[in-house]
């Protein structure tokens, strides 16, 4: 999830834990715990896109590194704060470390959870932003902020805002259900026959869904809304596999295709072959776009060597997504 609700959720999970004993000072330590998994981000800075696109979300999102590292920042907190129990920071550090990659394993992304273990856990019933999950429970949250520690209403508040966004998590993946069977019985009506299905919501809502269909040769891309009130209609994009030749069983090509989890499309333009990871779809509504949000420019040098450049975006694209995202959001 985004860094603003990841605050949130340790904040509040660092207040359920000790802000009766220690006040708002568990909300700032929490705010902080919440945060740190995602440091695995800065990778990108010290190594290439493909190992630092492993990285991501990898060890720092593990049970793992909740149990290593919980006592460690405990300790060392302990040694500085007037509050001294050992046992109480960790429990903090800990609580905040393993629900941060929790609430991630929701996405489309995912978590490596139980690293060093190579499973990923992308539940993807939740956009990476989602409006209707943060909004109420940073509400709750200052609402508890604003009561003094000893409070009953602050417990009260704290525990709601943590019901309601864990109730609504639980409502995605009702609606991930209720949307898989839709593109099922579409693909059934249209006579399409498939190898498997991936199914996601689209960006800062969970009433618009997509769907990546894979059959042998092609994928089918297709968008629901619980709006609609025509079939839904897939777009069809050549796999075009074999445009990678011999870069097919390059190690580096090898761990984008494991990263993709296989969703994935070759393009070429003027010479240049595009690595299109599918699994975050487009970042346009029009009929055959193919403006993918992840697009990776595959280059290799004189020595063979071989590397992954994202392609820029442009704003305004992400601009526009969001216009048609609304009018499409609304049925067909």
């Amino acid at each position: 999830m985004d860094s603003l609700t990841q605050i949130v959720l340790g904040a509040a999970v660092g207040e359920a834990v000790l802000g009766k004993k220690i006040g708002n000072k568990a909300m700032f330590y929490g705010a902080i715990a919440g945060t740190i998994p995602d440091l695995d981000v800065l990778a990108i800075h010290f190594t290439d896109t493909v190992s630092a696109l492993s990285i991501h979300r990898g060890f720092t999102h593990s049970i793992v590194f909740s149990i290593v590292f919980a006592p460690l920042f405990g300790w060392i907190v302990s040694r500085y704060e007037t509050f001294k129990s050992f046992k109480d920071w960790s429990w903090l550090f800990f609580l905040t470390f393993v629900t941060h990659p929790i609430l991630d394993a929701h996405t489309t992304w995912g978590t490596q959870l139980f690293w060093p273990f190579d499973l990923r856990l992308a539940f993807k019933t939740i956009f990476v932003i989602d409006p209707l999950y943060t909004i109420p429970f940073l509400v709750f949250l200052i609402l508890t902020l604003r009561q003094k520690h000893w409070t009953q209403k602050r417990r009260l508040y704290n525990k709601i805002g943590l019901i309601i966004s864990s109730s609504y998590l639980l409502l995605t993946i009702f609606l991930k259900w209720i949307a898989f069977n839709q593109f099922k019985s579409a693909l059934k009506d249209q006579d399409i026959t498939y190898l498997q299905i991936d199914t996601r919501p689209s960006p800062l809502n969970t009433i618009l869904w997509s769907a990546n269909v894979e059959t042998e040769d092609a994928y089918l891309l297709g968008n629901y809304s619980f709006f609609d009130t025509q079939p839904i209609t897939f777009e069809t994009y050549p796999k075009n596999h074999q445009l990678l030749g011999d870069l097919a069983t390059n190690e580096k090509v090898q761990r984008m295709i494991i990263i993709s989890e296989g969703w994935y499309m070759i393009s070429k333009k003027n010479g240049i072959l595009y690595f299109n990871d599918l699994r975050f779809g487009l970042l346009s509504l029009a009929p055959k776009s193919k403006n993918f949000v992840f697009q990776y420019k595959i280059e290799t040098d004189n020595s063979g060597k071989v590397r992954f450049i994202e392609a820029p975006k442009d704003k305004r694209d992400g601009k526009k997504l969001l216009f048609e995202l609304w009018m499409r959001l609304k049925g067909n």
